[in-house]
């Protein structure tokens, strides 16, 4: 067993004195002092709660815990203190290990207010967790994760930020830049836009590149992006680029947005170099892009062997150029680049626009679509299908259309109304509690409960065991949710 020892903590107040040797009753005053300490493992630097403190806190490689005895940062007494970083970082972890952070809210003086930062950064660090953290005002991402590993962010709420609520990047095309992240159970929220920002997207929710082994579950995504500064590419509520072995699960996505005449705006997404991922038990809604993307752009690694499965997209993609709830695009007109992808058991459903679209942009190979349930306004699919597998899926146009007829005659697809209720479709603020989203639920006597391909036993594919709501599927079902 490992000896164990306190450490010492040093306590932070703005009744405090920098010259003081920093206890709870003879506190430190500011977060210079801070700056100034050798920090041992063990120690923790706690600020009072609900008390504001101005400055950027630093912690570099001299000062790190270790396994059984990390470093933390924390308000203590009532209440989050918050640290103000004004036009720069509120904290910013470099080359540093074995941290806890938790209880603060970071705020910059606003992203079109003279702040240039991210809100917290750690960059060539690893084994840091950060749980319960409002962030706020930054022109760039609320949190950045930069070339780290082992990272553990958990009940972080960034809103009002510009380039992202939460950001991880590294390495440009180097996958295991950042490795074995998880993110759990945050919010991100109104991040508009980067002003600065005029070659590139921005107003992401969550994005993930240049990174390897990545967990992104019950996390909410809204409203991001509606004020990126220019027209072209642009920002999706939850998504990947560059990355390999990337799960996003249980995730709500909805209402996000794009300028206007910019592309994307969606949900979630797949992009560029993207491998061996999945998306899955997620809900998309009213995003101005597609609800579910599927992207390779140019010059990017090879996209290959991703999964979509059991999602729901409810009238995504009637503003940017989506123009239905899945889209698929490929700029590198390359298959060689663009290839192996399952989507299978998702509901997509679109009263405004088509089911799924395939850019002229799209080519590729090893695409297959099996047991989904495709509603659409009108033209269930949009674009040209390119040597496809589409077996056991549902087509239901709301305009009396058959799928039929949408897909060049194929005869294994089924035209079934899936009856699905409509009233409390889109009532859902918070990834929490999908277990009792009822709306695309499959009724016990409907056909598409058994009519579909049994995955395993044809193909050897592997559902997962759960349906999107948390159930066990049917062996032949079709939809996401039973």
């Amino acid at each position: 067993m490992p000896i164990t020892t306190k450490g010492r903590a040093y306590y932070v107040s703005p009744n405090g004195n920098d010259k003081n040797e920093g206890t709870r009753k003879a506190a430190f005053q500011s977060i210079q002092r801070v700056n100034n300490l050798h920090l041992n493992p063990g120690d923790s630097i706690l600020f009072e709660g609900s008390q504001r403190f101005a400055g950027s806190l630093k912690i570099d490689s001299q000062n790190s815990g270790d396994q059984f005895h990390p470093i933390v940062i924390s308000s203590y007494g009532n209440g989050m203190a918050s640290i103000l970083g004004e036009n720069g970082s509120a904290i910013i972890i470099q080359k540093s290990s074995w941290l806890k952070l938790n209880l603060l809210a970071l705020f910059g003086s606003g992203r079109k207010k003279g702040n240039s930062r991210d809100g917290l950064l750690i960059q060539n660090s690893s084994h840091i967790s950060a749980n319960t953290i409002i962030i706020s005002g930054f022109q760039k991402s609320g949190l950045l994760i930069s070339s780290s590993s082992d990272i553990s962010v958990r009940n972080i709420f960034a809103h009002e930020n510009g380039a992202a609520g939460i950001s991880v990047e590294g390495i440009y095309g180097i996958k295991k830049s950042n490795h074995n992240i998880y993110i759990a159970h945050c919010r991100v929220e109104n991040n508009p836009g980067d002003p600065s920002n005029l070659t590139n997207h921005s107003g992401n929710g969550i994005v993930v590149g240049s990174c390897s082994k990545v967990l992104i579950e019950y996390c909410t995504a809204t409203n991001n992006g509606w004020d990126m500064p220019r027209i072209g590419n642009g920002p999706v509520g939850i998504w990947a680029y560059e990355a390999d072995s990337v799960i996003i699960q249980h995730c709500l996505s909805y209402r996000n947005k794009t300028s206007v005449g910019a592309a994307d705006g969606g949900g979630f997404d797949l992009d560029g170099g993207v491998t061996h991922s999945i998306v899955q038990y997620c809900l998309s809604f009213e995003n101005q892009g597609a609800g579910y993307c599927i992207f390779q752009y140019l010059y990017a690694s090879p996209w290959h062997d991703n999964i979509f499965r059991f999602n729901i997209s409810i009238n995504d993609g009637s503003v940017s150029d989506a123009g239905a709830g899945l889209y698929i695009w490929n700029s590198s007109r390359d298959s060689n680049q663009f290839y192996n992808s399952l989507v299978y058991n998702n509901s997509i459903y679109n009263s405004k626009v088509a089911a799924i679209c395939f850019s002229e942009l799209s080519k590729r190979k090893g695409f297959a679509f099996y047991n989904n349930i495709f509603v659409g306004k009108d033209s269930l699919v949009k674009g040209y299908i390119d040597n496809d597998t589409f077996i056991g899926n549902d087509w239901w146009s709301l305009s009396g259309r058959t799928g039929k007829e949408m897909i060049s005659g194929k005869s294994t697809e089924r035209n079934v109304n899936p009856k699905f209720k409509e009233r409390g479709m889109t009532n859902f603020i918070s990834a929490e509690g999908f277990e009792s989203y009822k709306c695309f639920k499959i009724s016990s006597k409907s056909p598409l409960r058994n009519n579909g391909i049994d995955l395993f036993n044809l193909y050897g594919i592997n559902n997962g065991g759960l349906d999107f709501n948390s159930g066990k599927p049917p062996a032949k079902g079709i939809g996401a949710s039973f």
